[in-house]
């Protein structure tokens, strides 16, 4: 008996142990990740990974207040920016389950005098931002004397609702924080409360969420962090915001603690029924069919092959993001007082992905310039506009007509790594072993591409600096803009303003931009003198040089 009880405790401290030692690999490789993310000495964050409703991981990074040299702590408080949409329809959806409202309703039902002409925008339409209306913080109104004054939310309403809409209702995809002001005020409408007490009483307080707010700058908020931004090679304190204006679309604040309860009340049922929940986590559809990898308050993706639903949110010192797992009940909340730290969506994914015991891992691998040719094409997508992949010196560069390029990393065969995504392009091929298109796979929705039609190569030529020189010069554009064109280290560089590029020649006087889809063609006269340039980027350019 003595020897069974010795062997069965000899298995359990076996197993605990190494249970501990698994446990601690994980914590480690979570350091690893994050201590990359968060400048040192710096404002910080606070990260949350959470499997089946239970903390695995949680821990504070940098600082919470700069100036009085206050270190972050794991019950910090954030605003959550954009993070507050999928608080946002969560309410839109309890009025729903209660009656108040459906989906399919019209605006004009709850805004009787909202002017439609005769169009029919639905509430759907507003939470899955098919609505065509424009988002108002991108109106040229939108200034920096605006963001200092308290608006109520009708005169937030009365900023765009007179202004055209950017497409029929339906019929595209366009991010707009003013669907969300717009369900905002129909919770008003209907509630008979202000945003903030509905919220409040519907979610925060059943919750037990005692540590979430709607920001209000005079509120004394115990644990409030300090926001920053980005100044030179520091930081400063971000610019003052009214927390009035973001409203139902991002004034919301919470710690990572918090927004677990608020995951764990949502899908065990505490705040709006199971069905409600999965329409919130669905990709809406365009009246064309197509899928706009957007739901309810939630952006609808992809981690490892696992469905995922996620959000991130940037607001003036704020940069938050949110990946959840359904199927695996695995949550990620990466909340940060620091605006320019980057896009988290890519470390959060990284963290569901180690969560999920199916990490991220790519490896280089070498291919020469004429096995990466046969890449090189134009690709099409019917819900998309063409895309370019181009052999550059020896790098793939993908980008589309007039945009930014970014570098193909090949890393199988025929497998590359979108440069700084975790998206990953797999080519096709034919019987006769020709390319003939690839799928996009990554954190989001897939997408198939074909080949259209294959591009002539453009290399790379050598020019004395003797040559490159008689193009330097200031050259002016219509509208006065100005076109500079310096010579350095023996290379020619394109300047507007503070925006720098390098110009790379491919002919006598023709050059293209590393990083930007666009040429410059320099026009010489008859006497070999240098007059101006076309500047070819979707469309042509004149210029004249002027010195």
């Amino acid at each position: 008996m003595k020897t069974l009880l010795r062997i069965l405790l000899c298995l359990f401290f076996s197993a605990a142990i190494q249970s501990t030692t698994y446990g601690q690999a994980k914590e480690a490789t979570y350091d690893s990740l994050m201590n990359t993310v968060f400048p040192k000495n710096g404002p910080g964050g606070v990260v949350l990974v959470s499997k089946a409703g239970k903390i695995s991981y949680q821990k504070a990074y940098g600082m919470a207040n700069l100036e009085l040299n206050v270190s972050m702590t794991t019950n910090k408080i954030f605003r959550l920016g954009s993070l507050t949409k999928q608080f946002t329809a969560v309410c839109i959806l309890k009025l729903a389950e209660e009656g108040k409202l459906t989906l399919q309703d019209n605006l004009t039902k709850f805004i009787p005098d909202y002017p439609l002409n005769g169009r029919v925008i639905t509430i759907a339409n507003l939470l899955n931002h098919s609505s065509g209306i424009k988002n108002y913080t991108s109106l040229p109104k939108f200034n920096e004397s605006l963001k200092r004054q308290d608006l109520s939310p009708k005169e937030l309403i009365a900023l765009f609702r007179d202004l055209p809409l950017d497409f029929e209702p339906g019929s595209a995809y366009r991010y707009s924080n003013s669907g969300y002001i717009l369900l905002g005020y129909i919770i008003e409408v209907l509630s008979g409360k202000a945003y903030r007490e509905y919220v409040r009483d519907n979610i925060f307080l059943p919750l037990k969420m005692d540590d979430s707010y709607y920001d209000q700058a005079a509120t004394l908020i115990p644990g409030r962090t300090s926001g920053y931004h980005k100044k030179n090679n520091g930081y400063e304190n971000s610019d003052f915001l009214s927390m009035t204006l973001p409203y139902a679309a991002g004034s919301l604040m919470s710690t990572s603690g918090d927004l677990l309860k608020w995951y764990n009340g949502l899908t065990t049922g505490k705040l709006i029924s199971q069905a409600s929940l999965e329409l919130a986590f669905t990709s809406g559809r365009l009246n064309s069919g197509k899928e706009t990898a957007y739901g309810f308050g939630w952006e609808i993706g992809n981690v490892q092959g696992s469905k995922a639903v996620k959000h991130n949110g940037v607001v003036n010192g704020y940069f938050t993001d949110i990946v959840y797992l359904p199927r695996e009940n695995i949550l990620v909340t990466i909340l940060s007082n620091y605006e320019n730290i980057g896009n988290l969506d890519i470390p959060a994914a990284k963290l569901a992905a180690i969560a999920l015991e199916k990490p991220y891992v790519f490896e280089e691998i070498t291919l020469t310039p004429k096995a990466l040719q046969k890449y090189q094409a134009v690709y099409s997508n019917p819900n998309d506009e063409d895309h370019y992949i181009t052999n550059q010196n020896g790098a793939l560069m993908y980008y589309y007509s007039g945009g930014g390029k970014a570098r193909l990393i090949p890393c199988d065969h025929d497998i590359f790594l979108l440069e700084n995504t975790l998206n990953a392009i797999h080519f096709q091929k034919d019987i006769k072993g020709l390319v003939k298109g690839y799928s996009m796979k990554g954190t989001g929705l897939p997408s198939v591409w074909t080949k259209r039609n294959e591009i002539p190569e453009i290399r790379k030529i050598r020019l004395s600096e003797k040559k490159l020189k008689a193009f330097t010069g200031k050259y002016l554009f219509e509208a006065n803009m100005l076109f500079e064109v310096i010579l350095k280290s023996g290379k020619l560089f394109g300047l507007v303003g503070k925006d720098q590029k390098e110009l790379i020649p491919y002919e006598e006087n023709s050059f293209y931009a590393d990083d930007i889809d666009a040429k410059i063609i320099f026009k010489i006269n008859g006497h070999g003198k240098v007059t101006g340039l076309t500047k070819i980027q979707n469309s042509d350019m004149e210029a004249r040089k002027i010195e």
